[in-house]
């Protein structure tokens, strides 16, 4: 098995990306810093469930919080998702080579094989 990061630091990414909310909070994030009420604006959430959404994302350092005064700013951190993305290539390149392997056995199966025979017709009587 291949492990292009730290393990503990992969599970986070991978448990942060596996909730619906927190990816929307990160493609959001992906067109720019918001803040965190910009964050949870589009869920109905309060502010206290959003933050603990935001709070997984940082855990996974997926983003970074900036305090200005009362205001937090959240940043996208896409090292992470790269990470979390080597790990799939692997498995993408694993997968891959198999159904080629398959693709091949099944083309020189139907070379092998002749071809089906085509059923009886039946006269038509007058």
């Amino acid at each position: 098995m291949v492990e292009l990061a730290e393990p503990a630091r992969l599970d986070a990414v991978f448990h942060a990306l596996g909730d619906a909310t927190r990816r929307r909070m990160l493609r959001e994030l992906s067109e720019g810093a918001r803040t965190v009420t910009e964050l949870a604006e589009p869920f109905e959430m309060s502010l206290a469930a959003a933050s603990k959404h935001i709070k997984a994302l940082e855990g996974a350092g997926l983003i970074r919080r900036e305090v200005r005064g009362r205001t937090h700013v959240c940043h996208l951190e896409a090292g992470p998702l790269a990470s979390a993305s080597g790990w799939l290539a692997f498995y993408e390149r694993f997968w891959t080579s198999r159904l080629d392997i398959l693709d091949g056995l099944l083309r020189d199966a139907d070379k092998k094989s002749p071809p089906p025979k085509a059923p009886p017709s039946k006269g038509k009587k007058s």
